[in-house]
């Protein structure tokens, strides 16, 4: 079972020594780019029952970016806030992303990542410094939740893409079990 510090160094992995701040504003128009030509087949492919689908993955986005809004204006307007842990899979099995409509989802994660970026760009950037106390991770700055979301954001897109490839490919769409 992955740890927090564990998932942390595995998605700030992803983002290695590239531009959080890039990745950050190209990822909406990545996950467009990847989608729009998708059959609503390709997009509910999984492979498995244990696997989120592309439309899945999606409705966890727009929530991850609830979550992400929530958190950084928090921590922009007080410096050493408690930061609530996220549960994407009660998240998931409450809000149903097995029904999610892809599209809707990725407008909401397109809205809501353009006011994020916004917002950073616009507050005093000393407050980029503040953090919160997360509940299984410790202390997270705004510097290092840019990194997460940004390495979180590339690991999700990978998952897209061989996701779509796999669905593709796919004879029948998801195996039945």
């Amino acid at each position: 079972m992955e740890t927090p510090q564990d998932y942390t160094k595995r998605i700030l992995g992803n983002i290695g020594e590239r531009d959080p701040w890039a990745q950050l504003e190209a990822t909406p128009k990545r996950l467009r780019a990847l989608t729009t030509a998708a059959s609503a087949k390709e997009l509910a492919f999984s492979p498995s029952r244990d696997r989120w689908s592309t439309a899945q993955i999606l409705a966890h986005l727009s929530d991850a970016e609830v979550v992400a809004a929530w958190r950084l204006r928090s921590i922009l307007a007080r410096d050493g806030i408690e930061l609530q842990a996220f549960d994407q899979n009660a998240w998931a099995s409450t809000f149903q992303y097995e029904r999610a409509d892809a599209a809707e989802s990725l407008a909401l994660f397109e809205v809501l990542r353009s006011a994020n970026l916004r917002l950073l760009r616009t507050v005093d950037p000393a407050l980029h410094q503040n953090a919160g106390m997360h509940q299984e991770r410790g202390r997270e700055s705004v510097v290092h939740l840019v990194r997460l979301y940004a390495g979180h954001d590339l690991n999700h897109l990978g998952q897209i893409e061989r996701l779509l490839a796999e669905a593709r490919n796919a004879p029948h769409g998801r195996p039945d079990f």
